[in-house]
């Protein structure tokens, strides 16, 4: 299976500001660490810097479906670093691996939604409760990098079997 990248986003830390949408960038540099240029306070502050939750991964799938149901999110909208276009949202799970060009991710669990999504116009206080009920398993992935680098828009996106796995 092979995908691309459709759009790559990040939010500085940005005092008064809260970290959603995520804007546009040209270029990604992808550390260990997480997105180079990106703060995400929930995972710094509470999580201390999990490398489990480096990077999050959204398909243009999940983008679509929550689109067609009424709710306007764009990519960066749900926080995402990395939108992925092609990429069935099905073949996405704990131990599947995502060769984009030089840099190696691993997913390690699904992103919950949480109230920081109510900070979106399309959403606000008043929807967001129900926004996080739809929402649910369509957030998007977290991974971590196993291997360092920059990608680009339109970079190419290989899924590779978790380690051990046949091919069923």
């Amino acid at each position: 299976m092979s995908g691309h990248v459709l759009r790559l986003s990040v939010k500085p830390r940005t005092p008064g500001e809260h970290g959603l949408p995520k804007q546009a960038v040209s270029e990604l540099r992808v550390t260990r660490a997480g997105a180079t240029g990106d703060h995400n306070n929930y995972r710094t502050r509470t999580l201390g810097g999990d490398p489990d939750q480096a990077i999050l991964l959204l398909t243009d799938e999940a983008l679509r479906s929550l689109d067609a149901e009424g709710w306007p999110v764009r990519p960066g909208d749900l926080g995402e670093n990395i939108t992925l276009g092609g990429v069935p949202e099905a073949d996405l799970r704990p131990g599947v691996r995502l060769a984009l060009g030089e840099v190696l991710l691993e997913v390690t669990h699904r992103c919950d939604p949480c109230t920081e999504l109510y900070s979106l116009p399309s959403i606000g206080a008043a929807r967001g409760p129900e926004f996080l009920r739809v929402a649910v398993d369509r957030r998007g992935w977290y991974a971590r990098v196993l291997a360092e680098g920059v990608i680009r828009p339109d970079t190419p996106v290989r899924l590779l079997q978790p380690s051990g796995a046949g091919a069923g």
